[in-house]
């Protein structure tokens, strides 16, 4: 399952540099031979490439103030500047609005993607997830949009006072360069690990994009103006904004954040936003659960998104956390074939409403079977969850090395949210009485490691809200344990 993992991470690392490779092959083959082009042939791409950037940060700043999230309003903040940049680049053009080569032009294009790469790259800051106050941050990016526009101004009505500089190919271009290509290097991992958790096309849109943006930087700052590689790196540049830009709004229209620009989606924000991230599919059949049983549905998000903290607390790699957020909600999809009256049955169950309870992960490894497409993890999930360590599971009676972590650590959830749940046919247990029930039976039916992740996911912290609150801790007596979470 690592294996897997470190295939997407480096598949997707193997995407960044195919889809650079190919306008680098060209650059340097036919990059040198220069461009005689209308001035207007340089303003409007760039003016193009600079309003697209302004529709991306207005969606990002006001995504980001609903959220109150900073990390969004610093993408906005990003954009912005590139927009002021782009936009005074743009309108530097000789013959368009100024007359002649002027310094301008070459600071303002030398500075916009790389200024824009360093603040993406800053997203990455755990404080600005749910910052105190989001005001200093507006303030911020009015203060740099603003701050570029009107030195812009001021330069092109005196456009002699601004040197040409960075010069292509010295010292301090190849440091923007240098500076750039890194922190578009940051993005595009990001990108990659997000697209190991969501499996989603368009998370590598972004690491093309910041691909793109990298030989975009090469052909400015390295090769210089007038040239193939200069009007060639301003297409790309356009494209790669857009790249960028398209993933991001899909983010904004259904999650209000950029995922694979941030970086940091967790498995129990997969399990959260199921149909953003995991597909429609499995939105699906979750709805399918609740229209026939409201209690198997939330019990399904509740394991699942349990399921998916314990793997984070064990940090298992990204893949195998996608498919145990995914097997978690579909562990019970099986019993949508069990008779509602024996699902809702308020008493106990005689051995056949047993037996035909005990149908359910066979029953619910063959609907997924029938519709295909799931991989082989998460039929186990949903075929293992009631296997136990010591062989006393169902249907099959696996055991010790047989079970794999992310099946253990779905048995070990499924059993606590039945405890601590209320339930038709009992009433809930107490948090602690529930791990003490785990505890005991730790390294016979349940492993040892993950009942421990398990306690300290649930555990309040700092006299904090547990896991489940609120809910009833009736009197009960030792006796009836096991027999209490026979149904789960």
């Amino acid at each position: 399952m690592r294996g897997r993992w470190h295939q997407r991470l480096v598949a997707g690392h193997f995407l960044a540099a195919a889809a650079a490779a190919v306008p680098l092959l060209v650059l340097a083959t036919l990059g040198s031979r220069p461009v005689d082009l209308t001035p207007e042939a340089h303003f409007w791409p760039v003016v193009i490439a600079g309003g697209t950037a302004a529709f991306v940060a207005i969606g990002l700043t006001a995504a980001g103030i609903r959220g109150r999230d900073g990390r969004v309003i610093l993408l906005g903040t990003a954009f912005s500047t590139t927009t002021a940049l782009l936009m005074v680049h743009g309108f530097a053009t000789p013959g368009v609005v100024v007359e002649g080569m002027n310094g301008v032009i070459a600071m303002a294009g030398g500075l916009s993607l790389p200024v824009g790469a360093g603040l993406l790259a800053l997203t990455a800051i755990p404080g600005l997830r749910r910052p105190k106050r989001i005001a200093p941050l507006l303030i911020l990016q009015g203060v740099l949009a603003a701050g570029v526009l009107t030195l812009g101004a001021a330069a092109l009505a005196f456009p002699t006072i601004v040197p040409v500089v960075p010069k292509a190919g010295s010292a301090p271009a190849v440091a923007l360069l240098v500076f750039g290509i890194g922190c578009l290097l940051v993005l595009a991992h990001r990108a990659v690990r997000t697209h190991t958790l969501t499996h989603r096309p368009a998370d590598l849109l972004v690491v093309a994009g910041c691909a793109w943006l990298g030989v975009a930087l090469f052909a400015q700052l390295w090769m210089g103006p007038g040239n193939v590689a200069f009007y060639g790196g301003h297409a790309l540049e356009i494209g790669g904004i857009a790249l960028i830009g398209i993933p991001t709004v899909l983010d904004l229209a259904r999650v209000g954040a950029s995922r694979p620009l941030v970086g940091d989606l967790t498995a129990v924000e997969l399990v959260a936003a199921e149909e953003a991230y995991l597909g429609t599919r499995i939105r699906a059949l979750l709805e399918l659960l609740a229209d026939r049983d409201t209690s198997t549905e939330e019990h399904t998000r509740r394991v699942a998104l349990l399921a998916a903290r314990v793997a984070e607390e064990l940090k298992l790699p990204a893949c195998l956390r996608r498919d145990l957020a995914v097997g978690g909600l579909l562990h019970d999809v099986g019993k949508l074939s069990i008779p509602l009256e024996i699902l809702q049955k308020p008493g106990p169950l005689d051995d056949g409403e047993f037996a035909e309870i005990r149908r359910h992960p066979n029953a619910g490894r063959k609907l997924l079977d029938e519709l295909g497409g799931f991989p082989e993890t998460v039929h186990r999930l949903v075929s293992d969850h009631h296997e136990r360590l010591d062989g006393t599971g169902y249907p099959n009676g696996i055991k010790g090395d047989e079970l794999p972590i992310e099946t253990r650590i779905l048995a070990v959830c499924d059993v606590y949210d039945a405890l601590v749940s209320d339930r038709v046919y009992r009433v809930a247990w107490t948090p602690e009485r529930a791990l003490a029930l785990l505890q005991a039976e730790s390294g016979t039916g349940y492993d040892p490691a993950v009942v421990s992740a398990l306690e300290r996911v649930v555990t309040p912290i700092d006299d904090g809200p547990s896991w489940v609150a609120g809910l009833a801790a009736p009197a009960r007596r030792p006796a009836a344990d096991r027999a209490a979470f026979r149904r789960a």
